[in-house]
């Protein structure tokens, strides 16, 4: 009932927080709990003691609030450009869902504080850099709890522009509240900042695979390739499970394909790899995307902050705030991701060389235009800069806190390397989609497969033709459009039936 998968992200996470609204006994359960401990003489990791390094060190009583208090103010030091609205969003609703599982301890008042920053729209600021990825995302979850206090920004409406958190109280007549203790150490120790950036990355990408295989099939259309090594008969033999579902994707995008017909005796005897290759390759993505799926939700419904209170009245301290398991995964994410842009690439570029009646860079008259030529250009740039973006963060631990935390998973830079490994996928994707939609329109007046034509003429009912250059950049943002709305794929669906 509260599990949060990837597949229905938002709305999972919105019925998750309206349950807690109308009920949040297991945060009153916790925090009784850890009331109990504080009327002890035991020491208790970050609730009596100090942090990291300093947790040998006991604050007396009458300081703990300030202890809390001053646990953000210290910890909010990330730096960078901050991340959108829409993770800071998803960063908050996640430490909601995550400290309302009921094993955290923090105060009533501070979660109720929390979920109202929600239904107002009150969403903070994050930097984007400045987390080792284990004592969790410390500085951005810093950032996320700076109003709570008083203290940081807020986004407005818009999600562009950047308001103080203590005028935007003010003006709702709300009061800073004043952190309990363990409160702090609740807000900050966690993964919050690593899985709300992998969980939109993988919501993502389970489109963008989607996609790559309808454009692979446009492609190989444009550039009269044969279905043949998409035959169900060869991905039996190396079973699989994404070769299978690219290969069978295919087939059903070239359904009643008259240009198949066309060629079918034409003496080819192999595609390039970028075309024979595509079950092969897509199919690899989607299994490494898989995997990272399924380590993401474990992440985002599981209890990843320290230490961690149980009901038999134990509080233990752990390590479960420790990313490792979003490191790996998000660069593998990350590889799998670039790995599509890359293969799109080489079919872009196969298509400006002038295949079978194709005109060279995909214009008429060229030499007064430059044709196609520049905006593959744009996506070997992209596919470049993935090359770097996509070595692992994950294996570039440093020792901080003077030792104490003396491996760290860097988990953090995985995913902000992800993030935008992710939008320059879909810049190339989109590339691949104003070419072959422009190499498909000479191949008129014969028809394509089903699914390729109700995506061409989509494209089609969006941008034009081009026979003179003109500002290509503004296709390409129109491309973009297209692909982040994900209307090809409701078109195919409607007509064919849903794609793997």
């Amino acid at each position: 009932m509260n599990r949060i998968s990837i597949g229905d992200l938002y709305g999972d996470l919105d019925r998750r927080l309206k349950q807690l609204r109308q009920d949040h006994s297991a945060v009153a359960r916790s925090r009784a709990v850890v009331e109990r401990a504080l009327a002890g003489e035991q020491v208790y990791y970050g609730i009596n003691s100090g942090f990291g390094a300093l947790a040998q060190k006991r604050i007396s009583p009458d300081k703990l609030e300030e202890l809390q208090h001053n646990l953000i103010l210290s910890h909010s030091v990330g730096v960078g450009p901050p991340v959108s609205k829409l993770i800071s969003t998803l960063m908050l609703k996640l430490k909601i869902h995550c400290l309302g599982l009921g094993h955290s301890g923090v105060s009533v008042s501070t979660f109720e504080r929390l979920l109202w920053l929600v239904e107002e729209d009150l969403i903070p600021v994050v930097p984007s850099q400045g987390s080792l990825g284990a004592s969790g995302d410390l500085a951005p979850l810093a950032h996320l709890s700076l109003p709570l206090i008083g203290q940081g920004e807020l986004w407005d409406a818009s999600g562009r522009e950047r308001l103080p958190a203590g005028r935007c109280l003010a003006e709702r007549g709300v009061d800073p509240i004043r952190l309990q203790a363990k409160d702090g150490l609740a807000l900050i120790n966690g993964t919050q900042f690593m899985s709300a950036l992998g969980a939109w990355a993988l919501e993502r990408s389970a489109w963008l695979v989607q996609l790559a295989d309808i454009l692979a099939a446009m492609s190989l259309e444009a550039l009269q390739g044969s279905i043949r090594p998409f035959d169900a008969r060869i991905h039996r033999l190396r079973p699989h499970p994404g070769q299978a579902k690219v290969a069978e994707n295919i087939r059903l995008l070239l359904q009643d394909s008259q240009i198949l017909e066309s060629h079918r005796h034409c003496g080819k005897v192999q595609d390039p790899y970028s075309l024979r290759c595509v079950p092969q390759v897509h199919g690899a993505s989607r299994d490494a995307l898989d995997y990272a799926r399924g380590v993401v939700e474990t992440e985002i419904n599981s209890v990843t902050d320290n230490p961690l209170v149980f009901p038999d009245g134990d509080i233990i301290s752990g390590g479960n705030f420790h990313g490792q398991p979003l490191a790996y995964a998000l660069d593998l994410a990350a590889m799998a991701l670039a790995e599509l842009a890359s293969i799109s690439e080489r079919r872009t570029f196969l298509l400006l060389e002038g295949h079978d009646g194709l005109p060279p860079l995909l214009m008429k008259e060229t030499g007064l235009n430059s044709g196609f030529m520049i905006p593959q250009y744009t996506a070997a740039a992209l596919v470049s800069e993935n090359k770097v973006l996509a070595h692992p963060a994950s294996v570039g631990s440093i020792p901080c806190s003077l030792g104490q935390e003396d491996h760290v998973s860097m988990g953090a830079v995985s995913a902000t390397k992800l993030w935008q490994v992710v939008h320059n996928v879909q810049h190339c994707l989109a590339v691949e989609l104003m070419t072959a939609s422009q190499a498909l329109d000479y191949r008129l007046p014969l028809k394509a497969g089903r699914g390729v034509v109700l995506a061409h003429e989509f494209v089609r009912s969006r941008i034009p033709h081009r026979e003179a250059d003109g500002m290509f950049h503004n296709d390409l943002g129109r491309a973009i459009e297209l692909i982040e709305t994900r209307e090809i794929a409701d078109r195919i669906r409607g007509e064919l039936g849903p794609l793997q």
